[in-house]
């Protein structure tokens, strides 16, 4: 039933020429330079220092480290971090 269910939404977003991340419920990242990092879809937050941020996605984790992070801004669904960003990694 998943399958189909991710076949018609693939479909479906390719009719209506929608981003694969809004329909499929995927993490958005932007990041410029190693200084901000934008991440909009996640679900929660796991941990958060000035040389770590884990966020649970709805499928696997982000891990971002780095130096001096700091959160500016925290919604629902979208975080934004300032700082030193030394690597943004996907655990699946």
């Amino acid at each position: 039933m998943r399958r189909l269910t991710r076949k018609w939404n693939q479909f479906t977003a390719k009719l209506l020429d929608l981003p694969q991340d809004v329909v499929q419920d995927l993490p958005r990242i932007t990041m410029i330079g190693n200084v901000q990092l934008y991440i909009e879809n996640h679900r929660s937050v796991l941990h958060f220092s000035s040389e770590l941020l884990k966020l649970e996605l709805t499928k696997g984790k982000l891990e971002v480290t780095g130096k001096q992070l700091v959160i500016r801004a925290i919604f629902t669904e979208e975080v934004f971090i300032e700082g030193v960003i030394d690597e943004v990694k996907y655990i699946p």
